[in-house]
């Protein structure tokens, strides 16, 4: 990498600079011999860097270092400018020497042996304070210069507030901008609310009151939190997506809560209707970022990516970084590659370490769990020295690529927020701050994700048309007697979510009849609360009596037959049981999430004083605590589940009413 001097004079103002090293500007002259040509850059740069120009001195013990010093040293005294001592840093000790170097030769893609590639030395370690004083003890204040420069350029990135962009015009007064987005906000929820109760009708045994009551709730929620422009943005690219055609996912995670997400058409699914809280999204107790994931057709995403580009600007419109590490197995390869070994050889060592994408395995862990590879590092030294080195090399980073979803929207320029990076593979920015630092900085992140399932779903509808018969999947009844049939009988390979052999065991079991099972199974079909599936269909067939707990918890739990399956019902059992409001119930469900002991017991004592006054037993309180705790910590987030579950309903539903045209869209894709 390098930089015209002409650009960098540019850029001088507030930067201090560094001469470099024998490859710097200053040390090449010196190199060859020439200088009066040394001198002349010399005085280039201390002209433009002004009172901010150091000579660097370094010392690991290479020749040329030796021969350019006392060069830099002269230039430094005649001209009258600072000198400094630096020490290249590549690795953390000099044992790790070697490692570093085989981290070389794999980025570059060489071998070990190779005379010509690039080499340091063991010199290039990061050395302690005093190894460095002792290295220049006749240079003292080359050292304290370190320290001058280091005051000279600290600095810290604060945390900021979420930074977002205008939605009501960027040129309006900020305050004015505020009042415009959140009555556009209402203006369009309440027409948008009004448009939904037409086309879908009210939910059992709700008012039409409740629902606005409900709406006027979140819309001062959203508005105390200054979050109008956020649901303004989202709603914007999502109708645009919807206006193009491009299918778009009904919802997923706590966002599916929302009544105002419903009415701006975030979400496709009435909230009112199967019990999803708001407060599980936005928490009015305690403020955090809302976050919608929003999927969409995969094959047609990036078209949304690029309107939210031309809207807000190319410049403010970024991908997230991430950075691939080197994993145990990848290791073993890249550095046996290095060192030459057979490839069958290390292909057998690599196979001896468990693959598990969800829950990697350490070469550490792998070690000590299979005796094959202690015995192969004993009888071979090759084999040892690999495992040695890959130790060393596992969990650097390998490589930076972009997060698959991850977008963020600033309000400005975003090189003015965060650093950026240039994928090769893309025209689009990227930040260089990865996905939880990118939020510290102030910036927000919405997540574009690709789901294959909205594009087999597009795929059919458009195959049914041939026949002449239009399609609404909006519009698709949620009580359809043939796909109820096809779902008790088990027949959900290519059914979104329900496809795999025990899932396809679990449905078969259940014999769901309403779309509340189909949430149901969805959140209770992971590991942990799978042990409930029995006792779920006991209750559900008339062969086991529910239990409740305590009457007050009847009306909660007679969805999920008697079982705590939701967080949503841990929020609503603390609320009816002991009086917490929704906000306090999605702490506690929080705390109980997080285990910390001390906050427990605070949680504990304000539960059992709580359900006491509302005459429950003291010990009963404490047991339905417990037990409570116990669910909250593998509790599924319902507004997810039944998000996803209209998904897997709605592919259930094509296969068993459009078998031909289902199944042809499916092996399209697969």
């Amino acid at each position: 990498p390098h930089v015209p001097l002409a650009l960098l004079e540019s850029r001088a103002e507030g930067m201090i600079l560094l001469t470099g090293g024998v490859n710097g500007p200053v040390g090449k002259a010196l190199l060859i011999g020439n200088r009066r040509l040394a001198s002349t850059r010399l005085d280039r740069l201390a002209e433009a860097f002004a009172g901010r120009c150091y000579v660097e001195l370094q010392r690991h013990g290479m020749a040329a270092e030796r021969k350019t010093e006392p060069g830099f040293l002269d230039l430094a005294y005649d001209k009258g400018l600072p000198i400094v001592a630096t020490n290249e840093a590549f690795f953390p000790a000099r044992d790790d020497y070697e490692a570093h170097d085989a981290l070389i030769a794999i980025a570059e893609g060489r071998v070990l042996i190779d005379d010509d590639r690039r080499k340091l030395t063991p010199e290039h370690y990061f050395k302690t304070r005093a190894e460095m004083q002792a290295l220049f003890s006749d240079l003292p204040e080359a050292c304290d210069a370190t320290l001058e420069i280091a005051r000279r350029c600290h600095y810290r990135p604060l945390k900021r507030d979420p930074i977002l962009p205008r939605f009501a015009g960027a040129d309006a007064d900020p305050d004015q901008a505020e009042k415009a987005e959140a009555d556009e906000l209402k203006r369009q929820a309440r027409e948008g609310l009004s448009m939904r109760l037409a086309a879908h009708g009210l939910a059992p045994d709700l008012t039409e009151q409740e629902y606005w009551d409900r709406l006027d709730f979140e819309l001062s929620v959203i508005e105390r939190m200054k979050f109008p422009g956020y649901f303004l943005i989202v709603a914007d690219f999502i109708k645009w997506a919807k206006a193009h055609d491009i299918p778009v996912g009904p919802g997923r995670g706590s966002g599916a809560g929302s009544v105002v997400a419903w009415a701006l058409t975030i979400t496709d699914l009435d909230p009112m209707r199967f019990s999803l809280l708001f407060e599980r999204f936005l928490n009015p107790e305690r403020v955090s970022m809302p976050d919608f994931d929003i999927d969409f057709c995969q094959n047609r995403r990036e078209e949304v990516i690029r309107y939210v580009q031309e809207k807000y600007g190319r410049s403010q419109v970024a991908q997230i970084i991430t950075f691939g590490s080197l994993q145990a197995r990848a290791v073993l390869r890249d550095v046996g590659r290095v060192l030459q070994m057979p490839y069958g050889q290390v292909d057998r060592l690599c196979k001896l370490v468990p693959a598990n994408p969800a829950n990697p395995v350490t070469l550490a862990q792998a070690i000590a769990e299979e005796p094959r590879l202690r015995e192969a590092a004993r009888d071979e030294e090759s084999v040892e020295r690999l495992l040695t080195m890959a130790q060393k090399l596992e969990g650097l980073y390998r490589h930076a690529s972009t997060h698959a979803a991850g977008v963020v929207i600033g309000d400005r320029p975003l090189e003015q927020l965060v650093p950026l990076y240039r994928d090769p593979r893309s025209d689009m920015p990227v930040a260089q701050f990865n996905m939880k630092m990118v939020e510290e900085a102030g910036l927000v992140k919405f997540d574009f994700l690709g789901l294959k399932t909205l594009t087999v779903i597009d795929t059919a509808v458009k195959l049914i048309a041939r026949k002449g018969i239009h399609v609404d999947m909006a519009a698709v009844p949620l009580d359809d007697p043939k796909t109820y049939k096809l779902l008790a009988a088990g027949e959900t390979v290519g059914v979104f979510q329900l496809e795999s052999q025990g899932m396809r065991r679990a449905i078969a079991g259940m014999k769901p009849d309403r779309f509340e099972d189909i949430i149901a199974l969805v959140a209770l079909y992971r590991p942990g609360p799978m042990e409930n599936i029995p006792v779920y269909n006991a209750v559900k067939h008339g062969e086991q009596e529910p239990d409740y707990l305590h009457p007050l918890l009847e009306p909660i739990l007679t969805e999920t037959n008697g079982i705590i399956v939701y967080q949503e019902q841990v929020m609503q059992i603390a609320q009816v049981l002991s009086g917490y409001s929704l906000g306090e119930a999605d702490l506690l469900r929080r705390a109980m999430g997080k285990k910390i002991a001390a906050e427990m017991e605070v949680q504990r004592a304000r539960f059992v004083d709580g359900a006491v006054e509302r005459g429950v037993d003291k010990d009963q309180a404490g047991t339905i605590f417990d037990l409570v705790a116990k669910f909250a910590n593998y509790g599924f987030n319902k507004s997810h589940a039944a998000a996803y579950a209209l998904v897997s309903y709605h592919t259930a539903w094509l296969k068993a009413n459009h078998p031909v045209e289902f199944l042809a869209a499916s092996m399209t894709l697969d």
